[in-house]
C-alpha cells in the first residue's frame, strides 16, 4: 500500500474534532515552511512567499506567491466538519445513571452511533488569569456509550427504528452519583477553570484497511477529511507555473456554511482581495483567469441497493475521482469546468467517473455553489465515491485517495487562460 495511505490513516485518527483536523493541517503547512498571517495585521506578501491564515480554529486558507506576475488563482475548497453529536452546556443528567445531554450536528445516520465506545474532543475556553485561552482537548480513552434497547423490549426494532435525540441517543457516562465528574475531568485535562467549550462525540474505532486485498478504507469523517487531506498533499507537492495556488478548508458545510468560518462567509473573497492589493493587482482581472475545485465526497453505488443510484452515472469505489453534476446547480460542474477537470485528470493519468442523483432522489449540496456567490469563477464539483455517507464510520477505496492526490498535484501545477465564454487553455510546465 502507498505510504500516503498510512499518512492518511494517521491524519484521520488524529482528527477527532473539527478543531483537531484544522490543527493537523496547520502543522503540516508549518512543516512545509508556510508562515501564519493574522487577519488583523498588515500583509507584506513577497514573490516566492508561502502563507496561510486561520479563522475560528476550524478553517484555513493557504497560498503561495509565484516569482513572476501571477496569472490568476487555482483554488480548491473542502470542509473540516462532519455530522456528529455536540455536547450541551450543563450537559450532565443525573438519576439512576449519569448521562450527557447532546444535540445533533448536521444530517447524520444515528443508528451506527449506538453500542460503540465513544469519547469527547474539541476545544475548551480556559480562564488563565491573563485572559481567556482556547485549548484543544481530547479525552483519549473509552469514556461513553449509547446503549441500544434490547430486542425483548422493542420487538419492532429490526422492522422500523425512529430515534428521538432528546431520549434515545443520550450517552451513558456513569452510574448514580457521577454528576459533576465530567466537568472535573475536563478541567483537569484542560489545565484550568472552564468558561466555555465546543465539544463533540467521536467513535473510538481507528481507521482500518480491509477487504480481500485490503482495498477498502473505513474511518470516521471521510466526508470530507479525505478531500481536505488530498487537496493539501497535492497543494504542497505541486510545481510552480505562474498562478497563485490557494488551498481552502472551510467549516460548517454540514449545517449550511453560514458561519464566520464557512464558505458562505466573505473569508475567501476578502483573502483574495488582500492578496491582489498587496501585489498591486486588480482582483477582477485575476479572477478572470481562475478556477475552483470544490472537493466533497460523492455517493458510491451501494452493493446491496444499486436501485438508489442513477443507472448511467453511479460511481464505484476504486474507479477514480468523481465529477458531480446537477441541473439545478446543487453541484456547479458544467461543460466547461468538466472539460478542464477531465483534462487535468488525463494529465495525471487518473480515471474520472460521473455522478448524478437519481432524478427522484434529491441529494445535498456542497461548497461550490455557496462559494460562487462570493467568488465567481468556473467551478468543478468533485469527490471520491464512498459508502454510508454521514455514518460515524464511513467507507471508501484507498486507491481513490491516491488518485485524488495525483490529480490535485497536476491541478495545482497548472495555470489557466480563458476568454470567459468557454475557451480555456491550461498552462503547465
Amino acid at each position: 500500500m502507498d505510504h500516503r495511505i498510512e499518512e492518511l490513516k494517521g491524519f484521520l485518527d488524529s482528527a477527532h474534532s473539527v478543531y483537531h483536523a484544522e490543527a493537523a493541517l496547520e502543522w503540516t503547512l508549518e512543516d512545509a515552511g508556510y508562515v501564519c498571517l493574522s487577519e488583523g495585521a498588515h500583509w507584506d506578501l513577497r514573490p516566492g512567499g508561502k502563507y496561510y491564515l486561520t479563522r475560528g480554529g476550524t478553517a484555513l486558507i493557504a497560498f503561495r506567491i509565484p516569482e513572476r506576475t501571477p496569472k490568476g488563482f487555482m483554488m480548491s475548497a473542502s470542509h473540516s466538519d462532519r455530522p456528529c453529536f455536540k455536547l450541551k452546556e450543563n450537559g450532565e443528567l443525573a438519576g439512576t445513571y449519569t448521562r450527557l445531554a447532546t444535540e445533533k450536528y448536521g444530517g447524520m445516520l444515528i443508528a451506527p452511533w449506538l453500542d460503540r465506545p465513544l469519547s469527547v474532543a474539541g476545544r475548551v475556553l480556559v480562564d488563565t488569569g491573563d485572559g481567556i485561552q482556547s485549548r484543544l482537548l481530547d479525552i483519549d480513552r473509552d469514556l461513553l456509550l449509547i446503549p441500544n434497547v434490547a430486542i425483548h423490549m422493542n420487538r419492532n426494532a429490526n422492522e422500523s427504528s425512529a430515534y428521538n435525540p432528546a431520549m434515545d441517543t443520550l450517552p451513558l457516562l456513569g452510574g448514580k452519583g457521577a454528576e459533576g465528574e465530567l466537568k472535573a475531568l475536563l478541567e483537569q485535562e484542560a489545565g484550568g477553570s472552564l468558561l466555555g467549550h465546543d465539544l463533540y462525540l467521536y467513535v473510538r474505532q481507528e481507521a482500518s484497511l480491509w477487504g480481500i486485498h485490503r482495498e477498502y478504507l473505513s474511518a470516521q469523517g471521510l466526508d470530507d477529511l479525505v478531500c481536505a487531506w488530498c487537496c493539501t498533499k497535492g497543494f504542497l507537492a505541486a510545481a510552480e507555473n505562474g498562478a497563485i495556488p490557494v488551498l481552502c478548508v472551510f467549516d460548517s458545510e454540514e449545517v449550511g456554511s453560514n458561519s464566520p468560518q464557512g464558505a458562505a462567509s466573505p473569508l475567501l473573497e476578502g483573502t483574495l482581495d488582500r492578496i491582489a492589493r498587496s501585489l498591486g493587482l486588480e482582483l477582477r482581472c485575476l479572477l478572470s483567469r481562475s478556477f475552483m475545485v470544490s472537493a466533497d465526497n460523492a455517493h458510491g453505488v451501494h452493493p446491496n441497493h444499486p436501485e438508489y443510484a442513477d443507472p448511467q452515472n453511479a460511481p464505484v469505489p476504486g474507479q477514480g475521482v468523481v465529477l458531480k453534476f446537477n441541473a439545478n446547480l446543487r453541484y456547479t460542474t458544467d461543460g466547461v469546468s468538466a472539460a478542464v477537470f477531465r483534462k487535468i485528470c488525463a494529465m495525471a493519468q487518473v480515471n474520472v467517473q460521473t455522478y448524478y442523483n437519481r432524478a427522484d432522489l434529491p441529494g445535498g449540496s456542497t461548497l461550490g455553489n455557496i462559494s460562487l456567490s462570493h467568488v465567481a469563477v468556473p467551478t468543478a464539483d468533485i469527490g471520491l465515491a464512498q459508502l454510508a455517507m454521514h455514518s460515524c464510520y464511513e467507507t471508501m477505496a484507498a486507491a481513490d485517495a491516491q488518485a485524488l492526490v495525483d490529480a490535485m498535484t497536476v491541478y495545482y501545477s497548472c495555470a489557466l487562460d480563458s476568454d470567459g465564454d468557454g475557451s480555456v487553455k491550461l498552462l503547465s510546465k
